[in-house]
């Protein structure tokens, strides 16, 4: 599926990237790209906490701040993206940055419940514009032929993240308490900022200089956001809930207006010509399928270890860290990989990879009685590695298959899939524990779906990439 070579041609004139700035860009386009997925689930097993700081607020408002900065993320990585590439992505990248320090410092500072959330949406909306920005310039600098091992590697930082991040929250809320969750961003996009300033490219060309569709950015951005909402949120709200129904349909309405808009204007919100390009449609398609199951499961990994084997913050730490680092290890070995054959199969076996874990832990092997050694170690190491090759191979697809000046774009519109996908992952999760009456029937019966899932992506990445032109 994953063809690097398949690349439009470079427009003439563009110079061959430099090794070292490329370095240098990945380098901060990773730190980045940790911050930005790390707040997607940091925040998840310091919510009890947060809860008990706000006393007075209703739990239904306090989900929003786990959920108000997944949909504004998810909302605008879209049109974050076409933005980066008309912009310069290198200015947009160090506002981003500079965005994200100021709300993660009014999240840690926040006097109240209404603050908290605000910053969270705020916060949320910064990492949007940052993620296709900082990956955009690591595309830019980067030489074509490496062009699959920087994704491995910026992967790899994403993934970490996103795995280690219940991990890492219920060490600092333990140690520090809840506000050090936030905290903790600010000192490093402060020290990301300057070097960011200095990476090499990322300036707007006259093949740029129009600004995307403003009609059709909000249009897109709160259609989007709407969905996304709707999803996360309707299990809680009733899935025939006034709200939850006028969000499904109005955010639809807006997502099919902002389409159909982008498809004659002479510079759309939405780079729907990518479309066009077979592989780029099967890469989006892969990454929203996997992004339900992976998103589930992250989220299900800790309340798992915590319900059923009463582990404690620390251990489920420790526990969880074996999934990390294999997801990290093996996006990088994947990234290695630049034949088209090569990058497919290893893609497919990546998906095998998690669907075996994932369906091993449906079994009764994953009981009452807790088994680290025997169950939990090698399910995690093979549903870690799974994840950190399939993030990567689709990352690479998407990436491959764009011309150089829809870099931004198209990486957002990528992780618009995933994140999409994820908040269908995380409504089905909360679905399914909802119908079930014994949690670890739930929890076996959640595994088993997101199994079936990830052999559908299998299939998915087992198809052959024709490409057509996305000019």
């Amino acid at each position: 599926m994953t063809d690097v070579s398949a690349r439009p041609e470079e427009p003439l004139g563009t110079k061959m990237p430099d090794t070292s700035a490329a370095g240098r860009t990945l380098a901060v386009a990773a730190g980045a790209a940790f911050i930005a997925f790390l707040d997607l689930s940091v925040v998840n097993i310091a919510f009890p906490t947060i809860a008990t700081s706000y006393p007075g607020t209703d739990t239904a408002t306090l989900t929003w701040i786990v959920s108000g900065y997944a949909i504004a993320f998810a909302a605008l990585l879209t049109p974050a993206g076409r933005l980066a590439d008309a912009l310069g992505r290198r200015r947009l990248f160090a506002l981003a940055l500079a965005g994200f320090a100021i709300t993660s410092l009014l999240c840690g500072l926040a006097p109240g419940a209404d603050w908290l959330i605000a910053g969270r949406v705020l916060q949320g909306v910064a990492a949007a514009f940052m993620v296709p920005a900082a990956l955009g310039l690591v595309l830019e600098a980067t030489p074509r032929e490496k062009i699959g091992a920087a994704i491995g590697a910026w992967s790899a930082a994403g993934g970490f993240a996103a795995v280690v991040g219940p991990a890492l929250g219920g060490a600092l809320v333990e140690a520090f308490g809840w506000r050090a969750v936030f905290l903790i961003n600010v000192p490093i996009a402060v020290a990301l900022i300057v070097p960011g300033l200095r990476l090499p490219g990322g300036d707007k060309t006259s093949r740029d200089a129009l600004l995307p569709d403003p009609l059709g950015t909000v249009a897109i951005a709160v259609g989007l956001g709407a969905l996304v909402a709707a999803v996360t949120e309707g299990q809680s709200w009733g899935w025939t809930a006034p709200g939850t129904l006028v969000a499904l349909l109005g955010g639809g309405a807006l997502t099919v207006f902002a389409l159909v808009r982008s498809r004659t204007h002479v510079s759309p919100a939405i780079a729907v010509s990518l479309w066009r390009n077979r592989q780029f449609a099967l890469a989006n398609a892969g990454s929203f399928l996997f992004g339900a199951s992976m998103f589930a499961w992250l989220l299900a990994g800790p309340l798992f270890l915590n319900a059923i084997w009463h582990y404690s913050v620390l251990e489920s730490a420790a526990a969880l860290t074996v999934g990390a680092v294999a997801s990290m290890v093996t996006a990088v070995v994947a990234g290695r990989i630049t034949t088209p054959s090569g990058q497919r199969w290893v893609g497919v076996l990546g998906a095998l990879m998690a669907t075996v874990s994932l369906a091993w832990m449906s079994t009764d092997a994953f009981g009452l009685e807790p088994a680290l050694w025997s169950a939990w170690v090698p399910a995690g190491l093979l549903g870690g590695g799974g994840v950190g090759i399939v993030v990567t191979v689709l990352g690479t697809a998407a990436a491959s298959s764009v011309p150089p000046q829809q870099f931004a774009a198209g990486v957002g519109m990528n992780l618009t899939a995933r994140q999409v996908g994820g908040a269908l992952g995380i409504a089905m999760l909360a679905a399914i524990f909802a119908a079930s009456h014994d949690a670890l029937r739930g929890f076996h019966v959640l595994f088993a779906v997101c199994a079936a899932i990830n052999f559908a992506v299998a299939l998915l990445l087992a198809l052959p990439a024709r490409t057509t032109s996305t000019n």
